[in-house]
């Protein structure tokens, strides 16, 4: 589809140009931008992504009944039927005797790297930790999801990314902006969960190819990874809730603002001794 083309290089061409060469207009392309998703469709996609990530805490032991109860333990009921049509669909099945075997797309559990941190976030200069994380933001009627580059050293978001998708992309974006505007070095420390996105061969090469080392959280373990988890807490209580965003301009807006403008350079943290991520390495660069 042109629009969905139009979309995917948005970051290298003009839409305008683009929209002159396939021949449509901005307007549309804009509209079709907008266009909403049927609460259906949008459960569907998150139901996916929740199965995924459950059967993979449990290393593919669970079949479709215990999943469809752990997903109820989590504020998520479904029927066994749902959960088990949607493996299906997925080619994953649980690992229940000899005979198993993975299916060749299965998502067993690949391209998992080592915890590195061990929850030591500390860090002593700039640029040899970063953590980064996804969570979601409801805004009207859809869910958008925003992916987040943490610098350990003094909590300052380096890069960050918002879509109406949570794609390999998403998690690429924010983490190029990070890249491009901090001066990193061979065995850059990059943090993430298990997520099916921070597993992805794309994203896995596109971090070795910047000499950058891959740490992963334990299966499950969201406490590997508090300190994104204290910022997207932090980010919910103080602005999304407060503002309940009606469209996902404001909700850009909103997020660009509150990152840039409040958090970065005016928000006191506890872990940089009270003062803002950004005083406090123009702290440490004088001192250094």
């Amino acid at each position: 589809m042109k629009y969905a083309l139009i979309s995917e290089y948005t970051d290298q061409y003009p839409v305008t140009l683009m929209c002159r060469v396939l021949k449509v207009s901005r307007s549309g392309y804009y509209r079709w931008l907008e266009r909403p998703i049927s609460d259906q469709a949008q459960r569907r996609l998150e139901m996916e992504e929740l199965i995924k990530d459950t059967y993979e805490a449990f290393e593919a032991i669970y079949g479709a009944p215990r999943l469809a109860k752990e997903l109820a333990e989590l504020g998520h009921p479904c029927s066994v039927n749902y959960v088990a049509q949607i493996m299906f669909e997925q080619g994953i099945r649980a690992l229940n005797g000899k005979g198993f075997k993975y299916p060749r797309h299965s998502l067993t559990m690949h391209n998992v790297s080592d915890n590195l941190l061990w929850r030591d976030f500390s860090a002593c200069q700039p640029n040899e930790k970063w953590t980064t994380d996804i969570t979601y933001i409801w805004v009207k009627d859809r869910w958008l999801y925003l992916a987040v580059v943490m610098d350990l050293f003094s909590r300052r978001i380096v890069g960050w990314s918002l879509d109406t998708s949570m794609t390999e992309a998403l998690i690429s974006k924010a983490m190029d902006m990070a890249l491009r505007q901090r001066e990193t070095t061979p065995g850059l420390i990059v943090h993430s969960d298990r997520g099916t996105q921070y597993r992805s061969q794309a994203y896995i090469d596109y971090l070795r190819a910047n000499e950058i080392s891959i740490s992963m959280s334990r299966k499950g373990n969201c406490w590997d990874n508090a300190p994104m988890e204290s910022f997207f807490s932090r980010l919910k209580v103080e602005l999304i809730y407060p503002k309940n965003y009606r469209t996902i301009d404001e909700a850009r807006s909103g997020i660009f603002a509150y990152i840039e403008i409040f958090y970065n350079r005016k928000r006191r943290h506890s872990a940089n001794d009270g003062v803002s991520p950004v005083e406090y390495e123009e702290a440490a660069a004088m001192a250094a």
